[in-house]
């Protein structure tokens, strides 16, 4: 059986520490699948579709990676995928007490989820997206923070906004 995973979120931009996740968890899963999801919480610097392109560059290596998108519950996705696994990366004892929660949450209402917790690397701990678009938006570098395939194209992209 193939081991099916599903990297969920917003990914308002994608940023090296989602990539960093991305790459571990192409190591363990048979496929992984980066689900670009719309937050209705969030006002999206980015469209899904430039989003989901973003990630698609920054993933093209990654032969069990694919880039898809959805609206609605996670686990929703994951039934329909077959996917059993969700790939959450945990930056500190405080996200990983949240996403705990949400973890107990998706395997009441999909019993064959497990989220997967991976620790991302001390290194890339303070890189987000929100604190992307908060540099981005005072004119800020952020070439550290966004992987190189596509840093051109981001950097485009807000002189448009």
């Amino acid at each position: 059986m193939e081991r099916i995973a599903v990297f969920a979120g917003s990914f308002d931009p994608f940023t090296v520490a989602h990539l960093a996740i991305v790459k571990r968890a192409s190591a363990i899963f048979d496929h992984v699948i980066v689900v670009v999801g719309k937050n209705v919480q969030k006002n999206s610097l980015l469209s899904v579709e430039t989003r989901m392109r973003f990630v698609q560059k920054a993933t093209a290596n990654l032969k069990n990676v694919t880039v898809d998108s959805f609206d609605g519950l996670t686990v929703e996705y994951m039934k329909n995928s077959g996917a059993k696994f969700l790939v959450r990366g945990i930056r500190s004892a405080v996200e990983f007490d949240a996403e705990r929660n949400l973890a107990w949450n998706n395997q009441m209402l999909y019993p064959q989820a497990e989220t997967v917790f991976l620790q991302i690397e001390p290194e890339l701990a303070s890189v987000s997206s929100s604190a992307v678009r908060e540099i981005l938006h005072f004119g800020g570098d952020v070439s550290k923070m966004i992987p190189a395939e596509f840093f051109p194209d981001l950097i485009s992209e807000m002189e448009k906004h």
